[in-house]
């Protein structure tokens, strides 16, 4: 199980972090080197631009256009590397998710978001994306019991439903990538769905 690219995408509050440690360890078990890394984030760089752009106000073009410098350092100094060199990489986030915020949640030009891409990664796209899917009224009562709220997290119900609807046409133009995960049940039973889509793809 070497060298596969695998992506978790959903909304704040969706559950990735356990998932994705809980995959991670799967894969270890099976023989694989495991890369665990987010967006945005992953090296020095992108983890600094990542501050930036949950915890200053912009504009929605310099948001997407530090989320894709942060995904082009990204990219570059640890997913492309570590892929070349057989290992698995499991990310928290990674294109989807810049067409479900910025483009469907903030309403910014597809078009252009789709041609940042192609320049930032080219033809790399993850080998699966575990979509973890859920209400945006239950995600936000859950990341209320969490946390403290970053810029994104601020962003009223409305917004959370454009997101999940950007998730739903991403999983429409590409559904032998994607997998839809109900996240809105309990842990295990969330878990239950993603060892049965590995199954099925035979990994």
């Amino acid at each position: 199980m070497s060298g596969r690219f695998i992506t978790f995408e959903g909304i704040d509050g969706a559950g990735k972090s356990t998932h994705i440690a809980a995959l991670a360890e799967r894969l270890r078990r099976s023989g694989a080197e495991v890369v665990c890394t987010r967006e945005p984030g992953g090296t020095e760089l992108a983890e600094k631009l990542r501050d930036l752009v949950l915890h200053l106000s912009m504009d929605a073009l310099t948001e997407a256009m530090l989320v894709f410098a942060a995904r082009r350092d990204h990219v570059q100094r640890v997913i492309q590397p570590a892929l070349a060199r057989g290992a698995s990489v499991v990310c928290d986030r990674f294109t989807d998710a810049t067409f479900a915020y910025q483009g469907s949640g903030r309403g910014f030009d597809l078009a252009l978001l789709a041609q940042l891409e192609s320049w930032v990664h080219g033809d790399l796209q993850p080998a699966l994306t575990l979509w973890l899917d859920l209400p945006a009224e239950t995600a936000a009562r859950r990341r209320a019991e969490a946390r403290a709220a970053d810029r994104f997290e601020r962003e009223d119900q409305a917004f959370f439903e454009r997101v999940r609807a950007g998730y739903a046409a991403r999983m429409a133009a590409a559904p032998q990538r994607f997998a839809r995960i109900d996240s809105s049940l309990a842990k295990p039973a969330v878990w239950a769905q993603i060892e049965a889509e590995l199954e099925r793809r035979g990994w």
